[in-house]
C-alpha cells in the first residue's frame, strides 16, 4: 500500500535537505585542501565533476531500478554510499581521495539525489497537484542549503576542514531512515504506458523532439550550477574579497532558492512549464553577463547570489513535472534519470572546465561568459517544446 502523499513530499523534501544542501558546501573546501594536503584546483574540480558524471550515469540505472522494485532501498542505499563518499574526502591518499570520493559520491547521488527522490514524489502526486508537490519537495532541498552552509562553515572554521566531513558524514546518516517514507513502487493506472516495455518508453522518448530539446537544454543548468557552486568561493578569494563573502553569497543562493521554487511552483501550475524555463535561462543569462560587467563588490556578488538563488532548483522539478506531463508517471524515475544524465554532464564539463581554465590561465573570465552564453542557448532550446502535445501520443497502444 502506498505513503500518504504528505509523508512522501516531507521525506523526500528532508532527505534533499540533507543530501543535496551538504553536498552545495563543497565548493569551501577547495582553498584549505590546496593549502592542507597539496590537492590542485583542477584535481579538486574533477573530482567534483566525476561526481556529477558518475551520478548523470548512474541516475538512469538508479530509476528503473526504483521503477521496478521502489524507491525506499534504492534511496537508502544511495544515502550509505553518499556517507562513505564524504567520509573518504576527509583521508590523505596524496589525492586519489578525491577520486574515490566523487565516484562513491556520484554513486550515492544517482540513488539518493533527484531522479529517485523526486519522482517518487511526481508518481505519487495526482496531475493538478504534482508541481505544488514536486515544489514542496525541492522547498527542502532549499532550506537545507540555507542551513547546510553555514553549518559547513561553522565546522570548517572551529575544527579544521578533515573533522568537518567526518562530522558531516555522520550528519548524513541521518537521511537513511527517511528513505522509508518515501513508500513501495505504486503502479499508476495508466495501461497505455504501463503496457509497453521500459526499452519502448525510451524509445518513443528519444524520437520525442520536445523531449530531446529539455534533454539537451538540461545541460546548461547542470554546467551553470556546478560551476558556480564549486569555482565562486576561490574566485571571490582571488578577487582579494573577505574569506566570509563566499560562504554567505552560497548562504544567500539558498535564501533566495526557497522564494524561487515556491514561486516557480505556482507558476509551472498556472502557465506552461517551457516558458517558466525559458524566463529562467534567460534571467541566468541577465546576471552572469551583468556580474562579469559590473564593477566587483560586496553588494554585487550578494545581488548576483540572490538573482541565481531565485533561479537555482526550480529548474529541476519543472523539469521532472515537464518530463510527467509528456509521458506519465510509470517510468518517471527511469526518463527523468536520462534527462537528468545531461544535466551531470553538464556538471562534470562545468567545474572541470573551470579548474583547467584557471590552471593555464590564472583566471576564470572566459568560463564565466560560457556560462552566460550557455544560458541564452538553453532559453532558446526550452522554448519550441510542445508540453501541449505531450509525448504521451508516442506511448498510445497503436504505436506499441
Amino acid at each position: 500500500m502506498g505513503r500518504p502523499l504528505w509523508i512522501i513530499v516531507v521525506s523526500a523534501g528532508i532527505i534533499l535537505g540533507i543530501i543535496a544542501g551538504i553536498r552545495q558546501g563543497f565548493g569551501l573546501f577547495l582553498l584549505p585542501m590546496s593549502a592542507g594536503n597539496g590537492v590542485s584546483r583542477e584535481a579538486f574540480a574533477f573530482s567534483m565533476g566525476l561526481q556529477n558524471l558518475i551520478w548523470g550515469f548512474g541516475a538512469p540505472v538508479a530509476g528503473a531500478i526504483a521503477d521496478r522494485y521502489g524507491p525506499r532501498l534504492v534511496a537508502a542505499a544511495g544515502i550509505l554510499l553518499y556517507v562513505a563518499g564524504v567520509v573518504v574526502m576527509a583521508a590523505d591518499w596524496g589525492g586519489g581521495q578525491m577520486l574515490a570520493s566523487g565516484f562513491l559520491l556520484g554513486i550515492g547521488m544517482s540513488g539518493a539525489g533527484f531522479s529517485v527522490v523526486l519522482s517518487a514524489v511526481g508518481r505519487a502526486a495526482p496531475p493538478a497537484h504534482r508541481a505544488k508537490a514536486l515544489a514542496l519537495a525541492s522547498f527542502g532541498g532549499s532550506i537545507g542549503q540555507f542551513m547546510a552552509l553555514p553549518y559547513t562553515h561553522l565546522l570548517i572554521s572551529e575544527i579544521g576542514w578533515v573533522t568537518a566531513l567526518l562530522v558531516l558524514g555522520a550528519t548524513s546518516l541521518l537521511a537513511v531512515p527517511l528513505a522509508m517514507g518515501l513508500g513501495p513502487r505504486v503502479v499508476p493506472a495508466e495501461p497505455a504506458a504501463a503496457r509497453l516495455g521500459l526499452g519502448a518508453a525510451l524509445g518513443a522518448a528519444a524520437r520525442d523532439r520536445s523531449f530531446v530539446l529539455l534533454t539537451v537544454g538540461f545541460f546548461v543548468c547542470g554546467f551553470q550550477l556546478a560551476f558556480i557552486m564549486v569555482h565562486l568561493p576561490p574566485y571571490l578569494g582571488d578577487k582579494g574579497m573577505a574569506p566570509w563573502l563566499g560562504a554567505a553569497a552560497l548562504t544567500l543562493v539558498g535564501v533566495c532558492n526557497i522564494a524561487g521554487t515556491l514561486a516557480c511552483g505556482w507558476l509551472g501550475q498556472r502557465f506552461e512549464k517551457r516558458l517558466v524555463l525559458t524566463g529562467l535561462y534567460l534571467m541566468r543569462t541577465a546576471l552572469l553577463a551583468g556580474f562579469l560587467l559590473a564593477p566587483l563588490s560586496e553588494a554585487s556578488v550578494l545581488v548576483f547570489a540572490a538573482g541565481m538563488g531565485f533561479t537555482w532548483l526550480p529548474t529541476i522539478p519543472l523539469t521532472n513535472g515537464l518530463v510527467a506531463q509528456l509521458f506519465g508517471p510509470t517510468y518517471l524515475s527511469t526518463l527523468f534519470g536520462v534527462v537528468f544524465l545531461s544535466h551531470q554532464v553538464g556538471g562534470f564539463v562545468g567545474p572541470w572546465l573551470g579548474g583547467l581554465a584557471y590552471d593555464w590561465t590564472g583566471s576564470y573570465d572566459v568560463v564565466w561568459w560560457i556560462c552566460a552564453g550557455l544560458g541564452l542557448l538553453a532559453a532558446l532550446l526550452h522554448w519550441p517544446i510542445d508540453e501541449r502535445r505531450a509525448g504521451r501520443a508516442a506511448l498510445s497502444p497503436s504505436s506499441a
